[in-house]
């Protein structure tokens, strides 16, 4: 018989009616796959430790060619050779680096926005930028928002956005005695207009950073077995207990929030006591700075004025510039409040991004 009888029959189109009728069978998106597909949104709140540019973009500053060198190979608004334990939470999160709330060129504000300023305090309350300013300029940053989404605007975070954020906060080393009240002053403020997320940082050990090292001191009796001032260590425990027991309270009142309270604290005393464990060089001495061992560090000459020295890059230094830690440094901070053993309770940045 002919050919065109022994071939199968070509089939047409599905017509509409069928194509309906199989839609439901098809696998359809859950409410947690949607939300897994939002963008984690974060707001930062602090000073140099998470600065990723704020204060260059709000006065205009040029910061010295050494600042970025390890990452950015250029100077991007952090007081570091590269990123920040922020940045590295960022990453973890599959998420772009925060934009400063003040860059007005090349920001991208969907995933949330960096208010920390270098040099922040949290007293006085209304000179810029204090902890309290940076909260005032994230509730303008929201009203404006949310007036633009109710416009039509794509591409800037809603309502739900705001409410599932994480508000981070890590501010306190340059004024510990009035930071201890302030810092959950203004959580209880962000909560009050709509966060419930809070990741709240304790300070450092004040008293292992070459800049309180250099000071001059009759002799060694206040220093630890590490080499660290014992008197702005005791302080800054101090100033980390009360904080703590502050967080368990505001837990306890706050209905439907959570504040998790993170150690840096011990974190970061335990890479300066096992440097060698964690392949350092030296764990009290600036890598940019002036005056060589044993802190290298100079009040009149610090990193990036006229005469200072930096390190050979690839270095293994703990502290960046006397006050800063390098990359390398806050690679491993990040990773170690990755874990969750330093945070009570024990929950993961991603638990608040994807939930």
């Amino acid at each position: 018989m002919g050919g065109a009888a022994g071939r199968p029959p070509r089939m047409g189109l599905l017509p509409l009616s069928l194509l309906l009728l199989l839609l439901p069978a098809l696998p359809m998106e859950t409410a947690d796959e949607q939300r897994l597909r939002r963008l984690p949104v974060i707001f930062n709140f602090g000073d140099s430790n998470s600065d990723t540019g704020g204060l260059t973009a709000g006065l205009g500053l040029l910061l010295p060619q050494q600042e970025g060198r390890a990452f950015f190979h250029r100077p991007s608004g952090r007081l570091c050779d590269g990123r920040l334990v922020i940045d590295f939470l960022c990453e973890s999160l599959n998420s772009s680096y925060l934009s400063p709330y003040m860059e007005s060129l090349g920001s991208d504000f969907r995933n949330g926005a960096n208010f920390a300023v270098i040099g922040s305090c949290t007293r006085p309350p209304n000179v810029p930028f204090s902890l309290a300013i940076q909260v005032q300029q994230f509730l303008r940053f929201k009203l404006r928002s949310l007036e633009l989404v109710a416009q039509g605007t794509k591409g800037l975070i809603d309502a739900e956005g705001f409410q599932n954020a994480l508000y981070a906060i890590d501010i306190g080393q340059n004024d510990l005695a009035a930071a201890f009240s302030a810092n959950l002053t203004y959580a209880k403020n962000l909560y009050d207009n709509g966060g419930k997320n809070f990741w709240v940082h304790n300070t450092g050990p004040l008293g292992c950073l070459p800049q309180k090292l250099a000071l001059p001191r009759k002799n060694d009796s206040s220093l630890d077995p590490y080499g660290c001032l014992i008197p702005f260590n005791n302080a800054a425990k101090e100033f980390n207990a009360q904080l703590s027991g502050l967080c368990d309270e505001l837990n306890s009142k706050l209905k439907n929030a959570t504040i998790v309270y993170t150690d840096i604290y011990s974190i970061k005393y335990d890479l300066i006591a096992n440097f060698t464990k964690y392949s350092f060089e030296t764990a009290l001495m600036a890598c940019c700075g002036y005056g060589g061992p044993p802190y290298n560090f100079n009040q009149r000459m610090e990193c990036g004025s006229f005469g200072s020295k930096v390190c050979p890059l690839g270095s293994k230094y703990i502290s960046w510039d006397g006050v800063h830690y390098t990359e390398a440094a806050n690679a491993i901070v990040a990773s170690k409040i990755l874990t969750t053993k330093y945070s009570k309770p024990n929950l993961a940045v991603d638990y608040f991004c994807t939930a």
